[in-house]
């Protein structure tokens, strides 16, 4: 009784090589999906990466402003929290 699938697909080793490519790329642990999840995620987690290093660069020149003279810490309290002199009345100018 002859089989309707050529010969080379009948093979031991052809089969065995099928159900490698199908156990990797569809059943294991890393297979193509949690690849391409974990590739997303990367570049989520690299976005997220530089936008702290940003902040961080932000906070560490507000700090070198606040820690050097007399003047630069009086200009940043008055710029950051709004602070003002008791003879003083500040006015906040919004653009549009």
């Amino acid at each position: 009784m002859p089989s309707r699938l050529p010969k080379p697909l009948r093979s031991f080793y052809f089969l065995g090589g099928l159900f490698f490519v199908v156990w990797m790329f569809f059943l294991d642990s890393n297979d193509l999906i949690s690849r391409f999840r974990m590739s997303a995620k990367l570049n989520s987690l690299e976005n997220e990466k530089e936008f702290y290093q940003e902040k961080i660069a932000e906070v560490q020149k507000d700090r070198d402003e606040l820690f050097g003279t007399r003047e630069s810490l009086e200009k940043f309290a008055r710029e950051k929290y709004l602070m003002k002199k008791e003879t003083e009345d500040v006015f906040i100018v919004v653009e549009d």
